[in-house]
């Protein structure tokens, strides 16, 4: 078993997990994102016993299980067993708010949404529901 396998996420470190991939899926972390991510792990209290700390191990397991052939399986995984199914949709909308963090959804963030949403069970409606409410929340004028 690898080091990755063996891994023990808390229900913070999956919805962090969650947000850094989708900022990870195009290859492109941008500033606006990491600043979502910081922002959402510093105010919303699911996070509020937090340790900030772990925020670069988490996102090493993330770049990590990017690199592998079945590395988004193997995060699935490991999110689904952290976390409490009734934080799924939770991750889903920090997801999305991470997403729309700077303005522009590149089609590879768009896919793990996708993926997302289905490997979560999260319903169409309420998924609809949680991106319309992330596209109000960063519109600009």
């Amino acid at each position: 078993m690898s080091e990755i396998e063996t891994l023990t996420l808390t229900p913070q470190d999956a919805l962090v997990a969650m947000m850094i991939a989708v900022s990870a899926s195009d290859e492109d972390i941008r500033t606006a994102e990491l600043v979502k991510i910081n922002s959402a792990v510093n105010m919303l209290p699911v996070f509020g016993e937090y340790d900030v700390d772990r925020l670069n191990v988490v996102a090493q397991v993330v770049f990590d299980l990017f690199e592998q052939e079945d590395g988004l399986d193997a995060l699935f995984g490991l999110v689904r067993n952290a976390l409490p199914e009734r934080l799924f949709e939770t991750a889903y909308a920090l997801a999305c708010d991470v997403a729309a963090a700077d303005g522009t959804l590149e089609e590879t963030e768009l896919r793990l949404l996708e993926e997302i949403r289905y490997e979560l069970n999260i319903d169409r409606l309420h998924a609809a529901a949680i991106e319309r409410g992330a596209r109000a929340r960063h519109l600009t004028l």
